[in-house]
């Protein structure tokens, strides 16, 4: 069976803009390990953009059902709000900045630092066999580079703790745990589009 796809490019820098996405898509995204760990749904983002990260989760913890996902807000993601889930409560916390950043003129010092989406009841949990995402919006700092999300997932029984970060020069493939990572890309590699 033949895979194909075609892509319609309209100018130059953009056909530059839409392949460097792809060579970094099928850089950081094997297909072997696109269901094995929790990842994002969009891996690839523009600098200093608003930015819907969708958290594709594709097991529970050896077999038993997940009952509740924490995902730590990396230092630079701004204003992440969680996109509600039928049968889960919501929990935020948030906590003092490092570095303080503006946003509609207001200075702002404080900032989402964690949300966990937890099952309400046993009708709610996200059996093993069965797939799932969790969705948080905010915005990405206008400097490229690698942004990794910590994710907690706690099980009725047991837990997975995506949270490993590789250190420089190590590949994040061969991590067992890895947290989910976004590439943030300059946002000048494109022109003015709509």
């Amino acid at each position: 069976m033949k895979n194909s796809f075609s892509i319609s490019f309209h100018t130059t820098s953009s056909r530059q803009f839409t392949l460097k996405c792809i060579a970094v898509l099928l850089a950081i995204t094997p297909a072997s390990t696109v269901f094995a760990h929790v990842v994002l749904e969009d891996q690839v983002a523009l600098a200093g953009s608003s930015y819907k990260a969708v958290f594709k989760v594709g097991h529970g913890c050896e077999g038993s059902p997940t009952t509740a996902m924490r995902v730590t807000i990396p230092a630079g993601f701004m204003g992440a709000k969680p996109m509600p889930k039928a049968g889960w409560k919501l929990d935020i916390k948030t906590a003092k900045l490092n570095v303080p950043y503006e946003s509609y003129g207001k200075k702002i010092t404080d900032d989402v630092s964690e949300i966990t989406w937890t099952a309400i009841s046993k009708d709610s949990y996200l059996p093993d066999g069965y797939y799932d995402e969790f969705v948080l919006r905010g915005g990405l700092p206008k400097k490229e580079g690698a942004m990794w999300f910590k994710v907690l997932q706690t099980c009725d029984k047991g837990s997975n703790d995506w949270s490993q970060i590789p250190a420089v020069g190590v590949d994040a493939h061969s991590l067992k745990s890895p947290a989910a990572l976004l590439e943030i890309i300059p946002s000048g590699t494109v022109g003015h589009q709509h």
